[in-house]
């Protein structure tokens, strides 16, 4: 199938061409007019499907329910909004309870379902986190960093944990970003930990942040911490949850500055994105959504009630160029799942799954495998 006559976006720009589909797969990607046969795109923007590395939920479902239809609610909604390929999100709670949701996520991938985004991987959000900083995280099952527990979960799903977080200040730490790196990305996340310990565990092998600024000490000009240990490293991408409420739109533009070419947007999304008001469950606990925020009953902020088309959106908003929100939800995401062969650009030889927009890239029509949703 031949696409014709649109604005296709290259990694730095949108130019004129367009591109065929064969099998599922960009066939050839072209410049300028095409006299051939084909589908008009009449002047459309055409954006790679959004890349989403950090998502817990939405629809009334989350991931750690280990429920298979659930997950299949959270494709549909995801792939509906541009989202065509993601990483659903665990939470901090028993390895049992883990391992079952970890399932859940094989299935879904061998049998990806019709109009459902793909499962690029599994990002384990817990439980090797810090006390002080654990957030909407549960403190009840917490745990030390604990290699070979991590270990019988990747392999009980066939390594499809792309990415785990540890918290730098915990014992072992260090040791744990060592071996897990060698499985996976490593993600430094809900730590309360110096610059120090940070720094010997970006050395180690760590070289992903999980949401920028959240759950983590602020940066200071005689405490670098966390942030000031990452930002130096050039192997480190910081995720970045722009859903307007988690980060001020000056400190958006502060982190791309921070993370040159590096900032992950993600939504970090709950079982109330795409909800109403209302009262929700994560991790064992309660979550009250009103006015687009969701916080537990002490007031903590919790996820967010966004999607990452959206935050994408805000970003650009706040003043971030186009093509830079464009890179951050696409092709850099794909990389941190270690899929970037595959997804995160229009290319000759990836999956044909990319967006219609118009110039404001408001969406239009969303494609998975050159198949129209």
């Amino acid at each position: 199938m031949l696409y014709k006559n649109a604005f296709v976006f290259d990694g730095s720009d949108f130019v004129r061409g367009g591109f065929t589909v064969e099998e599922g797969r960009f066939a050839r990607v072209f410049e300028g007019e095409s006299g051939e046969p084909g589908l008009d795109l009449e002047g459309a923007c055409v954006i790679p499907g959004l890349v989403d590395v950090h998502n817990h939920g939405n629809s009334g479902a989350d991931f750690s329910d280990g429920d298979l239809e659930g997950l299949k609610t959270m494709g549909k909604y995801l792939a509906a909004n541009g989202v065509t390929s993601f990483a659903p999100a665990s939470m901090t709670l028993p390895y049992e309870v883990l391992a079952a949701a970890f399932a859940t996520a094989v299935e879904y991938r061998e049998e990806r379902p019709e109009k459902g985004a793909r499962l690029m991987g599994i990002q384990m959000e817990g439980p090797f986190f810090s006390e002080k900083k654990k957030g909407a995280q549960n403190g009840e099952y917490l745990r030390d960093p604990d290699f070979e527990a991590f270990k019988k979960l990747y392999e009980g799903c066939g390594g499809l944990i792309r990415i785990a977080d540890v918290a730098p200040e915990l014992p072992g730490a260090a040791e744990f970003a060592e071996k897990a790196s060698k499985l996976c990305t490593v993600s430094v996340a809900h730590t309360d930990a110096d610059y120090e310990q940070a720094d010997a565990v970006f050395r180690s092998g760590a070289r992903h942040l999980t949401h920028l600024f959240n759950a983590m000490p602020p940066i200071h000009h005689r405490k670098p911490g966390v942030i000031g240990a990452a930002s130096e490293r050039e192997c480190v991408v910081a995720e970045l949850i722009c859903d307007g409420i988690h980060v001020h739109p000056s400190t958006v533009r502060a982190a791309f500055k921070l993370f040159p070419g590096r900032i992950c947007l993600v939504s970090d999304a709950l079982r109330c994105c795409g909800m109403p008001d209302g009262e929700y469950e994560l991790g064992g606990q309660q979550v009250f959504l009103k006015d687009n925020i969701a916080r537990l009953a002490d007031g903590t902020i919790a996820g967010s009630a966004s999607n990452l088309y959206k935050c994408m959106l805000n970003a650009i908003d706040f003043g971030i160029p186009a093509a830079v929100a464009i890179n951050s939800s696409t092709i850099i995401p794909a990389r941190e799942l270690g899929c970037e062969a595959e997804i995160g650009s229009i290319e000759e030889g990836k999956l044909a799954d990319f967006v219609l927009c118009d110039e404001q890239l408001r969406r239009k029509a969303v494609y998975i495998g050159g198949e129209k949703l």
